[in-house]
């Protein structure tokens, strides 16, 4: 089971804030630092000192980070055309030195949308699975060729697709709980597939899903990694995980019913019942991103018994 770091900057946090857990992560040995893609905070606060672009962020952690996988869950489809978005990724790739990872997601906070005049188109999945086609399209075209591709909502002529990432292959990763689109367009482009904060029992039928989508598109179930994200909250006592709890503004029966929280035990039992179902990789959503020493408890007394 492998355990990734997966934040929420748009609740508020700078840069050097996420550079901090993102050292922190990679120095305790976690797999990959994700983040979000969100440009206004979500519920009460005052989301201070303000948002911070996913793709800036990963960029800069790219050349101040030596081992950890860097990513997003997920990159908004409505922020950028699927062309530059390519670009971007290539290039944040080049500077990682091969480690970068894609999850493409349709968007969908109409709120933020209106904050900062970006459009809010009313067909957003058709505009995914054209941009999915397009971002994979322009790497995979061999240099010295050309890409075009003509759709419904993006069209390109004769592109050099340049910049190449500096992996062979970018990890995409496709997500969410639609019970027949979504695990169409995993089986199609998806390397991996991630269901956000949802139960065993929805997470199973999930995987299923998409595995049954797989089989028809030509393709093995096994071929994709499936992954959950859950929010975490541990400690070493009741007292230290209601502490926690406080401080993201939750309930510690709420946690434990819907994420990862308790005690180191309690949680490792909870992963458990996930690997069971199939899931091989955890997106731990941190919340309180100040709070190192819950990285390090996560890291000293949950991961050596994952394996």
């Amino acid at each position: 089971m492998d355990l990734r770091i997966f934040t929420e900057p748009q609740q508020g946090a700078s840069y050097d804030t996420l550079l901090a857990v993102a050292k922190a992560a990679e120095d305790l040995g976690f797999d990959a630092f994700y983040r979000s893609d969100h440009y206004l905070r979500m519920g009460p606060g005052d989301g201070l000192p303000g948002p911070t672009d996913a793709w800036i962020t990963l960029a800069g952690l790219a050349r101040e980070t030596r081992r950890i996988r860097l990513g997003t869950l997920m990159t908004a489809g409505t922020f950028r055309l699927p062309g530059v978005l390519a670009v971007q990724v290539a290039q944040v790739d080049q500077m990682s030195g091969g480690r970068v990872e894609l999850g493409l997601g349709a968007g969908w906070f109409e709120e933020e949308h209106r904050a900062y005049g970006i459009p809010f188109p009313r067909e957003k999945f058709g505009r995914l699975e054209e941009q999915l086609e397009i971002v994979t399209g322009l790497w995979a075209t061999e240099i010295g060729q050309t890409f075009s591709f003509d759709g419904t909502y993006y069209q390109l002529t004769d592109s050099p697709a340049l910049p190449k990432p500096a992996q062979a292959k970018v990890p995409i990763l496709v997500g969410g709980h639609g019970a027949r689109r979504t695990p169409r367009l995993a089986a199609r482009y998806a390397d991996e597939f991630n269901i956000p904060f949802a139960s065993l029992e929805d997470s199973e039928k999930q995987f299923g899903r998409v595995g049954e989508a797989a089989r028809a598109a030509g393709r093995e179930p096994g071929d994709l990694v499936y992954s959950n994200a859950l929010v975490v909250c541990v400690g070493k006592n009741d007292a230290e995980v209601a502490r926690r709890a406080s401080a993201i503004g939750r309930e510690v029966a709420e946690l434990k019913a819907n994420g990862l929280a308790g005690s180191p035990a309690e949680v490792v039992d909870k992963i458990g019942r996930y690997a069971a179902i199939g899931s091989s990789r955890i997106y731990l959503q941190v919340l309180d991103l100040e709070d190192l020493e819950h990285l390090e408890l996560i890291s000293s007394r949950i991961q050596p018994q994952l394996g």
